[in-house]
């Protein structure tokens, strides 16, 4: 019986800190050395440094010199991930929808066959990042007009920031709202309000 108790001992003295402490360490190490962005979050930072956010998750910008996400079910509250979980043909997600639809048509002179299904309705984890190139573009007259500048300077930054579909066919292009907007205020001009 000693000799089972001391094989015990001696098992759990190895394995704790090989599985417990360098098994952790290695994968930390590796991640730090193969994917050292994101596995510091994704963080996107102003010129001087200062982090802003991270590129995957969406924050609320509500100023007309920006382009603006897709809407929150969670208030852009990283904390608090998670959807409406109101189905296509709930009451409710209707009557939000058509508000939002009728705000963002007055907002952008846009016509309701213009506004994109995207800037209308909240992602399944309420913090998505990106919205369509066709919903950059609805909002790029605006966004020109609130900076002063023409909108063919607005619309090549857009062209610049679209991402394609992942590997070339998994999903559709799409814009980063967040690094479309520090390169609006890089290239036009900060402000210190979003």
């Amino acid at each position: 019986m000693l000799a089972e108790l001391t094989r015990g001992v001696l098992f759990t003295v190895v394995t704790m800190p090989l599985l417990g402490g360098a098994y952790h360490v290695a994968l930390w190490a590796l991640g730090h050395a193969a994917f050292s962005s994101q596995i510091d979050g994704s963080l996107l930072r102003r010129e001087d440094g200062t982090v802003v956010g991270s590129r995957l998750i969406a924050q609320a910008f509500t100023a007309p010199r920006y382009v603006h996400p897709r809407p929150s079910a969670v208030g852009y509250d990283a904390s608090a991930a998670g959807g409406s979980n109101f189905g296509p043909s709930n009451p409710e997600h209707l009557a939000l929808v058509q508000a939002r639809l009728a705000a963002i048509t007055t907002r952008e002179s846009a016509r309701t066959s213009q506004v994109p299904s995207d800037i209308v309705t909240a992602s399944g984890g309420g913090l998505d990042p990106h919205v369509s190139p066709a919903a950059a573009e609805l909002q790029a007259r605006r966004v020109a007009a609130s900076r002063g500048v023409p909108v063919e300077r607005v619309r090549a930054l857009i062209d610049a920031h679209t991402e394609p579909p992942a590997l070339g066919f998994l999903g559709r292009s799409r814009v980063n709202v967040l690094e479309l907007n520090l390169a609006l205020d890089r290239t036009f001009g900060s402000a210190t309000r979003r």
